[in-house]
């Protein structure tokens, strides 16, 4: 398939495009069989250059949009000495209400986003190319609703020189993700 001036080729095809928990989470949903078979199946990757990773630069040089560009950003909070982490994914035209929609799902006082080290640690993925796929299960996934129902969503693959895109039906179910309403404003 070619989307802006990239062509994109099955993510399971090109397992050196991924980084190691996303791979494994697609190989997983490949062996549950079924709906999300399905979904991996659905997820597609292309090569960028790493110094365009970040998603303006990455749209601009690539000839895509910000409407099909989906940021996860991972937001953490506490409440009595227990740390709650919620990776959110909004269009990149918009920004996660972190201090409302995501504080209020997390039932914490303050949430704020998670350190660059700490996001990297955990995840096992780059800083710049973190994805809802494969994060940690103690993590919550949020995807905001408009993105749910999208034919194409662009989101990182995990390392800086690649990309996915997959449908947004397809990122809720191979996440286990929310769908939120107004989590993106």
């Amino acid at each position: 398939m070619r989307l802006g001036t990239l062509d994109w080729t099955p993510a399971l095809h090109s397992p050196d495009l991924l980084a190691a928990p996303v791979l494994a989470t697609l190989r997983t949903a490949v062996e549950q069989g079924g709906e999300h078979e399905r979904a991996a199946r659905a997820v597609l990757v292309t090569a960028i250059d790493p110094e365009m990773a970040d998603t303006a630069a990455m749209t601009e040089t690539y000839g895509l949009t910000l409407e099909i560009s989906g940021n996860c950003v991972l937001v953490a909070g506490s409440r009595s000495g227990e740390e709650r982490v919620a990776a959110c994914v909004v269009r990149a035209t918009t920004r996660a209400d972190v201090n409302t929609t995501v504080r209020k799902r997390l039932d914490v006082r303050k949430a704020s986003f998670l350190p660059m080290e700490t996001a990297v640690a955990d995840s096992g993925m780059a800083y710049g190319g973190i994805t809802p796929l494969g994060l940690p299960e103690r993590y919550r996934v949020m995807v905001d609703a408009s993105l749910a129902t999208d034919e194409h969503v662009i989101i990182g693959s995990g390392i800086r020189g690649s990309k996915l895109v997959l449908p947004g039906a397809a990122l809720t179910l191979l996440s286990g993700a929310e769908v939120v309403e107004g989590l993106a404003r």
